[in-house]
């Protein structure tokens, strides 16, 4: 069953990368209610107590276990592999994931307020519905899904969420934050190229000396959000709201797409 729920991971992060899933929604394919989805196979205890047990050179390892449902608010999983682990409606409230990896692992409507998931790696990893209001990604690898996610006040500082165009065996791997909540998200210094942004909150946010080269900003609600030094080149802003935007002058916003369809000032 662990094997076959991680090549069930691997295939759909292919899927929705590709969109070899049909035109749907990737996560069609899954069944959310099952016991591989939905139920722990471990306490909070047992966590405990293999976290406690990791080493430097031996990190914890949860490599596809079934944590779902669980409350492991305030644990510290720095440096664990987490990879396809599933955590959906997990409580990791103030939770530490400093270098953690996480690729491909499922934290759907997980609430992560406050987590500490400095430099972590997180290539391919569902978040969709999760809440990470305030948490720290400073510095991580954030290749994942991030639809309707409330991320207010979330710290994204020098983090990369953009696609690597090197490596398109895959497809277009990035970061995506359809109609999720921004505000207020700090941006500083992050790789946002080609990252999809439609429809999402970014009122206030900084993106001070981000790179949104070819970012998709369709819908997207950028009032007064401080964009000195943003690099906006080819980035499309179709109906984006631009409004009391702060440094704007100190961008290149003009080199922007479709600015003649934002709402701006």
């Amino acid at each position: 069953m662990r094997i076959h729920s991680v090549l069930l991971a691997a295939m759909l992060g292919v899927a929705a990368a590709t969109g070899t899933a049909s035109a749907q929604d990737p996560l069609s394919v899954v069944d959310l209610t099952s016991p591989e989805m939905s139920q722990a196979e471990m306490t909070r205890a047992d966590v405990e107590t293999i976290l406690k047990a990791a080493t430097a050179e031996s990190p914890a390892d949860f490599t596809a276990k079934r944590l779902s449902g669980l409350d492991l608010s305030g644990l510290d999983f720095s440096k664990a592999i987490l990879r396809s682990a599933r955590l959906n409606n997990c409580k990791l409230v103030g939770a530490k994931f400093v270098e953690a990896v996480l690729d491909q692992a499922w934290f759907l409507k997980a609430d992560l307020t406050g987590a500490n998931m400095r430099r972590a790696h997180m290539f391919q990893g569902q978040f969709r519905g999760a809440k990470l209001d305030g948490a720290d990604l400073s510095g991580a690898r954030v290749a994942s899904d991030l639809t309707k996610t409330s991320l207010k006040g979330a710290k994204f500082v020098g983090a990369d969420l953009g696609a690597d165009m090197r490596n398109q065996s895959m497809g277009l791997m990035r970061g995506i934050l359809k109609s999720a909540n921004l505000e207020g998200a700090d941006f500083t210094d992050a790789n946002l190229s080609r990252v999809d942004l439609e429809f999402s909150s970014l009122k206030g946010a900084n993106l001070s000396g981000a790179n949104m080269m070819s970012a998709q900003l369709g819908g997207a609600d950028l009032t007064g959000a401080t964009v000195k030094g943003t690099n906006f080149n080819k980035a499309d802003m179709t109906s984006a709201t631009l409004k009391a935007l702060v440094s704007a002058e100190n961008s290149n916003l003009e080199h922007a797409e479709n600015l003649g369809s934002a709402f701006r000032d």
